[in-house]
């Protein structure tokens, strides 16, 4: 009789865990598909201007984006401000819409976004929470300490 409640007291221990266990084996499952939606990307971070010496001071920059990932490797960003774009201006940079662009996600759930502005922005990410929260820093261009989560609103 004890075994017998031991052996039920086991199997709903291990019952209770198997949605834990389910999430971390679907890690590394990741592919262009896992971003499909609108996202708020907010980050913040450093700037210098461009073609800056080294020694040149960092001011604070801030983002503000709606990206719209169509689960195919594309993107468009209907709505962006940036605070500080070009350095110690102090301007505050909204334009109608922003770059449209193109991601690559790898199966282990990191990969690249890149946006086709004048710079060419792109950012290095890290996937979460199945698609529900990209991590995102800013690779290029030079001169940018630049990070933030973009979370999906649909």
């Amino acid at each position: 009789m004890k075994s017998q409640a031991l052996t039920i007291a086991v199997v709903v221990a291990l019952a209770t865990c198997l949605p834990e266990m389910a999430e971390a084996n679907s890690f590394g499952r990741c592919s262009n598909a896992t971003l499909r939606g609108n996202y708020v990307f907010a980050a913040s971070g450093f700037t210098r201007a461009p073609d800056s010496t080294p020694g040149t001071p960092w001011v604070p920059k801030a983002i503000v984006e709606i990206i719209n990932f169509n689960g195919h490797g594309s993107l468009s960003t209907p709505s962006l401000t940036v605070a500080n774009p070009f350095g110690d201006s102090g301007a505050v940079l909204q334009p109608p819409a922003g770059a449209p662009g193109a991601y690559q996600i790898n199966p282990d759930c990191t990969g690249t976004v890149q946006f086709f502005d004048a710079s060419g922005t792109s950012f290095s990410v890290v996937i979460e929470l199945a698609g529900g929260v990209v991590k995102m820093i800013q690779t290029n261009p030079a001169n940018n300490v630049f990070v933030g989560n973009a979370t999906r609103t649909w």
